[in-house]
C-alpha cells in the first residue's frame, strides 16, 4: 500500500520528487502523454508538501506555473491546496471555483 505524501519526511519528499522527475522525463521522451500527465500531477502534489502555506495569502493573485499569463486568485487555503478562481488574460475572473496545489503558484512578474 502506498503512503500519503503528508506522512513523508522532508528528505523522503525530496527523494520522491527526484524519482518522479526522472519518470516524467522518461515518459516525455517516449511520447507517453497520459503517463507524463499523471506523473506531473504526482510531482506537483509531492512538491506541495514542501511549500509553506503561510507564504500564500487570501485575496492575492499568483501566476500558475507552466501557464504564463494565467493568474489564480486565492479565496482560501486548505492544507496544501489553494481554493479560488483563475483570472484569464483579459483580467476576467472565471466563475468556477477550483483547487490547485500550492506548488504551482508563483508570484507574478510585475
Amino acid at each position: 500500500m502506498e503512503r500519503r505524501y503528508s506522512t513523508y519526511t522532508v528528505e523522503e519528499l525530496r527523494a520522491e520528487i527526484g524519482i518522479l522527475k526522472e519518470k516524467v522525463q522518461k515518459a516525455e521522451q517516449l511520447g507517453n502523454v497520459s503517463e507524463y500527465e499523471i506523473l506531473e500531477r504526482k510531482l506537483q502534489m509531492a512538491a506541495a508538501y514542501l511549500v509553506n502555506p503561510k507564504d500564500f495569502h487570501k485575496g492575492e493573485r499568483y501566476e500558475l506555473a507552466g501557464d504564463p499569463g494565467q493568474l489564480f486568485e486565492i479565496t482560501y487555503i486548505n492544507g496544501v491546496f489553494a481554493w479560488g478562481h483563475r483570472i484569464n488574460l483579459l483580467g476576467q475572473k472565471l466563475e468556477k471555483e477550483e483547487a490547485v496545489p500550492l506548488s504551482i503558484l508563483q508570484v507574478p512578474n510585475q
